[in-house]
């Protein structure tokens, strides 16, 4: 579509050294470590592992670094970066619920098998500036990080689904393959195993303000926080030389299962329905706009009229993706003269018919002297 501009390698190359200079900043101060990145803004890097599609803090780190804080960029990095990866098999659902948890709570029951454990939250912090932050303070002796509760936990949804409250938990038949959308290009409408891999790598902000759509009104949707869990989990790949699923290593993950009214239908009665969100790392506010906009995006399996935007399936998906929105955003900065001379001249071609041309070439004229 683009054809390279002549001249235009020479000042490309200079506008490479000028970011790798901006990137680095003032000599004096000390350059950031990856670890550093990783370990003190890591929902910074929780973020880029979950719209980027690859677990690995280390390059997600990099990724930061490399685009100096631009997430969006850092995104794109990584996501680059795992299209050069290998794929030597699929791993086994996630059991989430022998999660080792850090963080677990219910807006639905107080008490709950298991407990309620509050973790690391901003959510009851007050939201003014500490001063004491700017000042580099060396870490007390002997303070390490609390270890997560290593207790399998029964889900909330499952407390409801004994008492047949909420609708049972959906599955797939085992003929069915399980779809991929890094492999096939998506083809709508979707079955929900697709739609719920396009919201984990969708666009954080964009679904929250469709999350908060729903709740303001512009959907069927009056939700509750059935649970939120972050804690890490399993990866098990299945070896067909062993009759035992391998342990490939453990990751951190953020759960939310959201529980929605539902009048029912002349096929089902009124219960409890489930939006559901799983996204890497420590990701509290992005899996929960999943959760709801996996529910939304259910109107049409539950009979629900599509009223809403985060109803429609294809306006959601097809823009929930800031990687693809991005690029088709910024390619407007590349070149397009020759696209811009054609609409030049078929304005002036309009204009002249309707006699205008000559008028605004006289008062420009006019305005010159």
């Amino acid at each position: 579509m683009y054809v390279a501009v002549k001249g235009g390698e020479k000042a490309i190359n200079n506008a490479h050294r000028l970011l790798a200079d901006r990137r680095r900043g003032d000599r004096s101060v000390p350059a950031i470590r990856l670890d550093q990145i990783a370990q003190q803004l890591a929902l910074g890097v929780d973020r880029v592992m979950a719209e980027g599609s690859l677990f690995d803090t280390e390059l997600a780190a990099l990724a930061i670094k490399q685009a100096r804080g631009d997430m969006i960029e850092a995104i794109f990095l990584l996501r680059a970066y795992r299209t050069t990866l290998p794929r030597f098999g699929y791993s086994n659902p996630l059991e989430t619920a022998k999660m080792l948890i850090e963080r677990r709570i219910s807006a639905t029951f107080k008490d709950l098998p298991g407990g309620q454990l509050l973790g690391a939250t901003f959510d009851y912090t007050h939201r003014l500036l500490d001063p004491e932050l700017a000042a580099d303070e060396p870490v007390p002796a002997g303070e390490r990080r609390d270890e997560p509760a290593r207790q399998s936990t029964p889900r909330v949804t499952d407390i409801l689904g004994h008492d047949g409250m909420i609708e049972p938990d959906s599955s797939m038949p085992e003929e069915q393959e399980i779809g991929d959308l890094t492999r096939e290009p998506l083809a709508f409408p979707l079955e929900r195993d697709l739609r719920l891999q396009a919201l984990a790598r969708g666009d954080e902000g964009f679904l929250l303000g469709l999350a908060y759509s729903t709740q303001r009104g512009y959907a069927r949707s009056h939700p509750f926080a059935g649970e939120i869990r972050i804690g890490e989990v399993d990866v098990e790949l299945e070896v067909a030389e062993l009759d035992f699923p391998l342990t490939l290593g453990r990751i951190q993950v953020t759960e939310c299962q959201m529980v929605n009214q539902f009048k029912g239908s002349s096929k089902q009665p009124p219960q409890f329905t489930r939006g559901y969100g799983l996204v890497f790392g420590q990701s509290e506010r992005k899996a929960m706009s999943m959760a709801l906009c996996d529910r939304a995006l259910r109107a049409r399996e539950l009979g629900e009229d599509i009223t809403a935007a985060a109803q429609d399936e294809e306006f959601v998906i097809s823009h929930s993706d800031n990687v693809q929105s991005t690029g088709f955003v910024e390619h407007l900065k590349l070149p397009h003269y020759v696209d811009f001379q054609a609409e030049l001249d078929l304005v002036r071609m309009m204009r002249a018919e309707q006699g205008l041309e000559r008028t605004t070439a006289n008062q420009a004229s006019e305005a010159a002297e």
